[in-house]
């Protein structure tokens, strides 16, 4: 990110705009945002960093950016800039040096005893190159460019020769003739945008130049800025004709009639694109020339424009990413040559061009357009209806694709938007009836394309996002409650910090990957590779019968059990790992994990359990230990007599979510002297991770030391999945006394990872006919895997995110249930997030039966404090701890709750094809607070050196315990000691140094290891006090840094350590919040942009606002991928085929709420709190649901909508249930994959 922000503003600096104030750039607030999108976080949320971004340009307005809320009020916008870093273009220069530009000549630059990089200078050095003896018959070439496509296509294979096209001038060149502009092969995507923007300027051509800017700004939306830096045009043409890649750019340039120029042997030829893609696929040594996009104009009569005629284009894509990285559903661009007459529109030609549907390449609608073009007839309803009908048997995907239907559907649409944009208004004018006025306004109209109304129903808004962040500090325990700088912040940024894959690799090191059954259940009879040596660069291959004597086939352990490294001769699921290859580099041990071949057998094996349905079929299910079932609430029953309603056995599913932190599992293992080994991971439990290795090496836990010093991320999927990570590179040291590292490429650590719990809820409810539920049963079932994890301590945490509305009497029946899928583990708020949706879900559907406001029914069972009590016990603290009843009502208040549903009311009558969406959710969470060590010494200068069990994953623990030791210390109240903040460092963790470390999640290891700290700062303070009375006796005043000298000149004790237990009182507690959402969801492509989201989250007493907002929104848009975006999808094997960012989608920057409002609320004094400071790191993920239920509000709507055009909707148009995630063709369904057609039907039959 802080080289796609540095690349903005050294592109800005070149354009022409007036001077900035100084320490400003040219850069806009626009472009600041832009440049970091496609660009992926899974921890901030992204807002922070855009507002980062944004500091930096000269429009921005200060009060706009959320770190404002730090600041004191009434400061000057000046004082305000001098606090930020100042950007100086002389300072911030990046200029590639001219003598490095003098060193490119035409020669081959890289040369080794296989492989061979050439770079030819002109196009008939390529050509000789190219038929030469270098590249003989079975030489494997590789023309490259960016080479990006590798990016995509992740190739196992090495080629032989490479061949480097950017030095060629003329497949670089720009040419312009009076037909049309021609570019060079190898010029980059950017640069074509880049010149078809000039030559917007240039073109004299009305029609023209609309088209080149149209086409320049699609092409923004693929990929991001830097990979466009890189990528060809001819390179994305290429992949789409050789490899089918669903290229936008081609459906682009097939719409406007373009041509390609190749040269194949010595044959140099110019073909249309369409002639182009419809060839076999090129072989590697026929080369793509140029690419030419001619001038376009209106169909003439008697060299004269025709009056009142003109072009028209427009480009569409669906995609989960609007902005980017993320390919298409369906891409569509459309070219239209039309003229109006008192009568309407008159389509004189038309190009319809679509793509990424399912289909090898991008086709033109050839039957459509005729049809369009033939008819001599001005648009109606009767021909704009005869045209869908020819779209959806001219846009077929082959048979497999996914979601075809959706597919199918957008094409429709697409259509649709294009033709409805001719007419001022639907109803009226294209339904054929005579226009009002001259016979220009119409095609005026359609040029300008104004975003009123929903003439522009498919072209998103320019990204711009705004906050507001709202704290509360306090000084009571300064520098507790500060909301200072985050600990390590800089060096990330800078990317200084050292994560494990950063250290150094030792002498002699290897490199692991592993070997991944791709079978649910079936022996391992052996592995090849093809030949019968090993690959190259291969050492050794290790399983589990390489486990040493004396140790244990074990990979990771819980206080359930140990889980084994290896499949033995058996596996058990797809996925597991069967091997590990040991390799000089990582890509030759990924290369050749990659060429492993496993012969399996299945003979005699039972069928592998793949679904919960098959897991209760055949009674497969992990124990639960009874002292972690939740207790059922009231007498069930009672509460259904009771009922006036009941709504019987309705069932919800909810799938997995991958963790996506960005770093991925990473270990290095270094064999140490006399039977030792020191391990390095980046992992949330080093304890446990000690206590493996040492059971699997069948040797003393004191010689084995597991080192962490950071964690790029962990989400909970740091934890038990880190430790086989680790313990395979430990036994592989171990046993060939070398060292041995591992980063696990994406594919494989998603493969591998499992995920959080997929479950299927049946629930029956009892409702009074105001909407108070009287009782409420669950039968809940949880796909666990194959061996239990964490998985039996989940019905508790389910039941008691679900306990958080008043349900009279509460009763359930929970199964874990063992599967052939890789066993799911804890993933930030495991159990909680379904537990709090099925809740919403509930209430949603009693508000639908009854015809209520949603609202209504959600606030009438709320929890009064006596409810409270009778759901959660002696958890639910004193009343004056329940803060959800005043968060509820100050949100209302605070984002004009009452106000915009009205607003939102208005707008849906309004728009058919835009629905606007709101809700407001609600969440109590119950957090564990867990035992912790700590160790707090005070050095010879003063500063502070401390140790905790806590691991830093990002969430900001060491920021917190810096604070909480410069507080503690501060009690002893000598000169200096209230700044003692910057004097404390914490260092990494070491299990040899300090033991019990325990696990860093739940949300409170922060606090939990700044109470273990105080309790050493207090031992510290207790040592120093009498010395400090005697030094203060002999002077006036007590220098900290004199008084921690003279204490080790006096031999006391500078080192303290502890070991923090909470009381029964404070080790179970909840947290309130409430969040509102409105969304508006797009009927023709079910595309759902979030407008805004409102949060009020109850911190307690922040130890660090700044940390603890960081928290909120990370988890919050970790939340919106749960419930919008992710599919975490798996083959009819239990194979995870969502294995890379092109399958798998998180979060971006342009998904997130456009207007992204939060509250840290101060509720002030906890006394069973640590300094009364409350969690933040889980609880707000279960806030997204608001985006969930405001979508399906608005999908309430656009259902509604589609009932009164006399169609007949699958359900009620309110009884429905909104999949898991609400992913575009999710939404799209049910909005109706027909709408167009049945908005034309009634049209046609009113």
């Amino acid at each position: 990110m802080c080289m796609s922000l540095f690349s903005a503003l050294v592109n800005a600096e070149e354009k022409q705009r007036p001077d900035p104030s100084p320490g400003i750039s040219k850069l806009t607030v626009s472009e600041a945002e832009k440049a970091i999108t496609g660009n992926l976080c899974r921890c901030t949320g992204y807002r922070p960093i855009a507002d980062a971004c944004k500091s930096f340009a000269y429009d921005v307005d200060m009060e706009d950016l959320g770190f404002n809320s730090f600041w004191r009020k009434g400061e000057t916008k000046e004082l305000k800039v001098s606090r930020l870093p100042s950007y100086s273009p002389k300072e911030h220069s990046c200029i590639y040096p001219q003598f490095l530009k003098d060193n490119v000549k035409s020669v081959m630059l890289l040369n080794s005893r296989r492989n061979s990089w050439y770079t030819p200078g002109t196009i008939q050095e390529l050509l000789s190159l190219l038929h030469s003896d270098v590249v003989q018959n079975g030489t494997k070439i590789k023309l490259v460019v960016g080479n990006t496509g590798t990016g995509y296509y992740k190739e196992a294979e090495i080629y032989d020769k490479y061949i480097d096209l950017r030095y060629i001038p003329d497949l670089s060149a720009v040419r312009r003739d009076n037909s049309g502009i021609e570019f060079g092969a190898a010029l980059s995507i950017s640069k074509v945008i880049f010149s078809l923007k000039e030559e917007q300027k240039l073109n004299s051509c009305l029609d023209g130049n609309m088209v080149f800017k149209k086409i320049a700004d699609h092409m923004e939306k693929v990929a991001s800025g830097f990979i466009r830096n890189s990528a060809s045009l001819g390179g994305n043409l290429v992949m789409a004709q050789r490899n089918y890649f669903a290229s936008d750019i081609t459906t682009l340039l097939l719409a406007v009639g373009s041509s390609v120029s190749i040269l194949e042997g010595h044959k140099h030829e110019k073909v249309t694109l369409e002639e182009f893609l419809s060839r076999p696929p090129l072989d590697s040594r026929t080369v793509l020339i140029s690419v030419h996009i001619p001038f376009l104009e209106p169909i003439r009569n008697n060299d004269s424009v025709e009056t009142n005629s003109g072009l028209l284009f427009e480009s569409y894509r669906a995609a989960a990413r609007p902005l980017g990285n993320a390919l298409p559903y369906l891409n569509a661009a459309f070219l239209a040559d039309v003229s109006c007459n008192k009568n309407g529109v008159l389509v004189n030609n038309i190009q319809l061009a679509f793509g990424a549907y399912g289909t090898r390449h991008a086709t033109r609608a050839r039957e459509v357009e005729e049809y369009l073009a033939g008819t001599g007839k001005t648009l109606s309803v009767g021909i704009l209806n005869k045209a869908v009908e020819l779209i959806k048997s001219s846009v077929i995907p082959e048979e497999g694709t996914s979601h075809a239907a959706y597919r199918s559907s957008l094409a429709v649409s697409y259509l649709f938007s294009f033709l409805f944009s001719f007419s001022n208004s639907v109803d009226y004018a294209i339904s054929g009836s005579p226009f009002d006025g001259n016979d220009g306004t119409l095609l005026e109209e359609a040029c300008k394309r104004n975003n009123d109304d929903d003439r522009s129903q498919i072209v998103r808004p320019p990204l711009l996002s705004s906050a507001n962040q709202v704290i509360e500090s306090s000084r009571e325990y300064y520098p507790i409650g500060e909301p200072i700088i985050k600990s390590g912040s800089a060096i990330q940024a800078s990317g200084e910090a050292v994560y494990v894959d950063d250290i150094p690799s030792p002498p002699n090191c290897l490199h692991g990957a592993f070997i991944n059954s791709t079978k649910p259940l079936a022996r391992v009879k052996g592995i090849s590779f093809g030949s019968d040596s090993l690959p190259n660069g291969v050492t050794a291959i290790i399983s589990f019968k390489d486990i040493p004597e004396g140790g244990e086939n074990v990979g990771s352990k819980t206080v359930f059990g140990f889980e084994p490294l290896f499949a033995d001769d058996l596996t058990r699921c797809a996925g597991e790992p069967i091997a590990f290859v040991l390799a000089e580099t990582q890509k030759y041990a990924d290369a050749a994990a990659k060429m492993a071949m496993v012969d399996y057998d299945t003979k005699t094996i039972d069928p592998p359990i793949l679904t919960i349905q098959e897991a209760v079929d055949r009674a497969s299910f992990f124990d639960v230990p009874s002292f972690l079932y939740p207790e059922k609430v009231g007498d069930f029953l009672k509460g259904m007599a009771e009922a006036d309603h009941k709504i019987l056995s309705t069932e919800i599913k909810l799938n997995s979510q991958y963790y996506f932190y960005m770093e991925t599992q990473t270990a290095l293992a270094i064999p140490d002297e006399d039977n030792c080994m020191v391990i390095y991971s980046s992992i949330q439990c080093p304890e446990f991770l000690h206590s493996v290795v040492a059971k699997c090496l069948g040797i003393p836990e004191h010689n084995i030391r597991v080192i962490t010093r950071r964690v790029g991320g962990g989400f909970g999927g740091k934890a038990i999945k880190a430790m086989p990570v680790a313990t395979a590179c430990a036994l592989a040291a171990y046993k060939l006394r070398r060292p041995v590292r591992i980063y696990l490429d994406r594919k494989t650590d998603m493969i591998m990872a499992g995920g959080r719990h997929p479950m299927k809820i049946t629930y029956t409810v009892g409702f009074k006919s105001n909407g108070k539920i009287t009782a409420l049963h669950l039968d809940i079932l949880i796909n666990a895997g194959i061996n239990p994890d964490i998985s039996p301590v989940m019905p508790s945490s389910v039941v008691g995110a679900l306990k958080k509305y008043d349900w009279g009497a509460l009763s359930f029946d929970i199964k874990v249930c063992k599967t052939n899928h890789p066993s799911k583990s804890a993933m930030r708020a495991p159990g909680e997030v379904q537990g709090s949706f099925v809740a919403d879900a509930v209430i949603e559907n009693v508000a639908s039966v009854l015809s209520m406001e949603v609202d209504s029914v959600r606030k009438r069972n709320l929890h009064t404090y006596e409810s409270l009590k009778l759901f959660y016990g002696s958890v639910a603290g004193d009343s004056i701890e329940y803060t959800l009843p005043t968060i509820w009502d100050k949100l209302a208040r605070s984002s004009s709750y009452v106000d915009r549903i009205a607003m939102i009311e208005q707008f849906n009558g309004s728009h058919k094809w835009r629905k606007r969406g709101i809700s407001q959710v609600p969440i109590v969470h119950e957090v564990l607070v867990r035992p912790a060590p700590g160790k707090v010494s005070i050095l010879w200068d003063g500063s502070i050196v401390v140790e905790v069990g806590g691991i830093e994953l990002g969430q900001g623990l060491w920021t917190k315990v810096k604070q909480m030791t410069a507080y503690a210390l501060s009690t002893i109240q000598c000169d200096g000691s209230e700044n003692l903040v910057e004097k404390v460092r914490v260092i990494q963790s070491d299990t040899l140094s300090l033991v019990q470390g325990g696990f860093t999640s739940g949300s409170t290891t922060s606090e939990s290891s700044c109470e273990a700290v105080r309790l050493c700062c207090n031992i510290l303070v207790e040592r120093l006090a009498p010395l400090k009375k005697q030094l203060q006796e002999q002077m006036d005043s007590v220098n900290w840094d004199i008084l921690i000298l003279q204490a080790h000149l006096q031999d006391v004790n500078l080192a303290a350590s502890s070991y923090y237990v909470p009381e029964s009182s404070s080790v179970r507690y909840l947290n309130y919040g409430a969040a509102v959402s409105e969304v508006e969801v797009n009927i023709l492509t079910g595309e759902t942009r979030i407008l805004r989201s409102d949060i009020i989250y109850d911190c307690g007493q922040s130890m660090n606002p700044a940390v603890d907002l960081g928290q909120i929104e990370g988890a919050f848009v970790q939340g919106i991928g749960f419930f919008m975006l992710e599919e975490y999808l798996s083959n009819t094997e239990g194979l995870v085929v969502a294995d890379s960012t092109w399958t798998y989608k998180i979060p971006t920057i342009d998904t997130i709420p456009k207007q992204f409002n939060v509250e840290v609320l101060n509720s002030g004094c906890h006394k069973n709190r640590v300094l009364s400071s409350k969690a933040s790191g889980e609880p707000p993920l279960l806030l997204a649901a608001s985006v969930h239920c405001a979508t399906r509000a608005a999908i309430k709507e656009a259902r509604k909508q589609l009932k009164s055009w006399g169609s007949v909707v699958d359900g009620s148009d309110s009884t429905f249930q909104l999949e898991v995630p609400a992913t575009m063709p999710v939404v799209k369904k049910l909005c109706g994959l027909d709408t167009v057609e049945r908005y034309l039907q009634s049209l046609l039959t009113c």
